[in-house]
């Protein structure tokens, strides 16, 4: 929390440690914070709430332990935005080929699959690229439908189900906290966390939310994944 004594190491350079089932354990969260470790990360996009309290009290059992204060990071999913099923649960692309996105639930195939956003049908425009599957793939957009998309496929490769899409070229009018978030965030200051990862941060506005739920009880560390966060900037660091 903002009120604890600093967490200091003899170092500007700080390591973040994001624990996850193999390094949960009381021995290895030690070895790792003896290791250099200054804050564990918790990632709510994994993991149930008692995982996540299970390793937050081996944590401050630790600090207590040593006598100093370790820092921990909750660290919000986000919103996540996925293409649907394929009937054979993926497909290969070819570059240069063809390939619809639209808001049909029926499972698709090499030349279509459901993209449940109509918020990025109506955000999109020719020329701007969707990358899909964290980057491997991606695609440029060259006619922009009612219900969907036409694209090209410029990065070939394996699609499979429900991969992610990122839209990097436009701003989407979605908030920067999902309801799954809001939830994780309640949580993890019941748990008394000392910071909040904020994902997926477009606009002030989306730092200014988070802001005001957490009401001063951890600091607020904002992710620039988006490059829109970039042209607003200097009023996200202000804020």
């Amino acid at each position: 929390m903002p009120g604890r004594h600093h967490i200091l190491r003899r170092r500007r350079a700080k390591i973040v440690a994001t624990l996850g089932p193999a390094t949960s354990t009381p021995a290895m969260i030690e070895a790792i914070l003896k290791g250099g470790a200054d804050v564990f990360r918790l990632n709510f996009s994994h993991g149930d709430h008692a995982d996540h309290a299970e390793r937050l009290a081996i944590i401050r059992s630790l600090e207590r332990k040593t006598g100093r204060p370790i820092g921990v990071l909750a660290d919000v999913q986000g919103p996540k935005l996925r293409i649907g099923r394929f009937s054979n649960g993926h497909v290969i692309l070819q570059k240069g080929q063809s390939f619809r996105l639209d808001l049909s639930p029926i499972p698709g195939d090499v030349s279509r699959v459901q993209l449940p956003h109509p918020e990025i049908i109506e955000a999109a425009t020719p020329g701007m690229n969707l990358l899909i599957d964290d980057g491997k793939l991606k695609l440029r957009v060259d006619h922009v439908r009612p219900d969907h998309l036409e694209t090209a496929v410029v990065v070939a490769g394996r699609l499979s189900d429900r991969k992610g899409v990122n839209v990097p070229d436009v701003m989407l009018p979605i908030p920067a906290l999902t309801a799954k978030d809001r939830i994780d965030l309640a949580f993890a200051l019941e748990q008394g966390v000392d910071f909040v990862g904020l994902s997926f941060v477009q606009r002030p506005e989306d730092v200014i939310e988070a802001r005001e739920l957490i009401a001063g009880r951890a600091w607020v560390l904002t992710k620039l994944e988006k490059p829109q966060a970039l042209a607003n900037l200097d009023e996200i660091i202000a804020l």
